[in-house]
């Protein structure tokens, strides 16, 4: 992160900037809002927004102290685990976390079980598309549904951030040691917290899966970062292209420059 914030080489997009002139948009349009309800109703409009920003920060504690009970939980669970491998029931103690609470209970050799769930999670691991939405016949609308592609050649997904940008492809698919020069756009399958630190230099965003409300897509508008995302075989289709306009309005993604 600290890299990142160095490698800035645009005023306008430091860190504290930003968020500034968020919180001042944030501002103008909770007063925009009071003065459309008028009265006592904007008086109320007013006092929930302002409650809601106060507060907002908050969303993240119910995570926190779920993760901390999960590492508690965990720390009892590796020690059962240690305590089957040294009397040959797994092949390492981490294997515990791939049985049931019931199968960890059991004195039983479960090495084999094991083995195939761990060969299911590592093929799971490499799968990029995971689909928003499954019927219960197993069929994915989306995949039916799909639109011709457009005559241009163009991409196209979910708007996820307003704006249009238009710059080199980074295509990363690990966020582990990655770096984007100022203007880039991040081309990837998904991203979670790990992935912020990259949003600071990016220009735009163009993501395989997610929706509007997914991470990247909200991490994006607070970045105000023009973005694109559910763009089905993006990290493919544009690994060999050199710039895009990603076009955050209308969830387009045009390729400019082949590499």
């Amino acid at each position: 992160m600290l890299a990142n914030y160095v490698r800035l080489d645009d005023a306008g997009r430091a860190p504290d900037v930003v968020f500034a002139r968020s919180a001042a948009e944030a501002e103008a349009t909770i007063d925009a809002l009071t003065v459309r309800a008028g009265g006592l109703r904007g008086r109320v409009v007013a006092a929930a927004l302002h409650r809601a920003r106060d507060l907002v920060g908050l969303r993240e504690l119910p995570k926190y102290w779920l993760v901390t009970v999960l590492a508690a939980a965990r720390s009892e669970l590796a020690a059962v685990g240690a305590d089957l491998a040294s009397r040959g029931r797994l092949d390492t103690g981490d294997d515990v976390f791939f049985l049931s609470l019931d199968e960890a209970r059991e004195d039983v050799d479960r090495r084999c079980v094991v083995r195939e769930r761990r060969a299911t999670y590592e093929r799971e691991l490499r799968r990029r598309h995971v689909p928003r939405i499954v019927l219960s016949d197993g069929t994915e609308p989306e995949a039916l549904g799909t639109k011709d592609a457009p005559a241009d050649g163009a991409l196209t997904g979910v708007p996820a951030s307003a704006g249009t940008v238009t710059g080199r492809v980074r295509v990363i698919t690990d966020p582990q040691g990655a770096r984007l020069e100022p203007g880039d756009v991040l081309v990837c399958p998904s991203t979670d917290p790990g992935w912020t630190p990259l949003f600071l230099t990016a220009g735009g965003l163009v993501m395989e899966m997610g929706g509007s409300n997914s991470h990247g897509a909200v991490v994006a508008r607070e970045y105000g970062l023009p973005a694109v995302v559910g763009v089905r075989d993006a990290v493919a289709r544009l690994t060999g292209v050199a710039e895009v306009r990603v076009d955050g309005t209308s969830g387009r993604v045009e390729p400019l420059v082949a590499s």
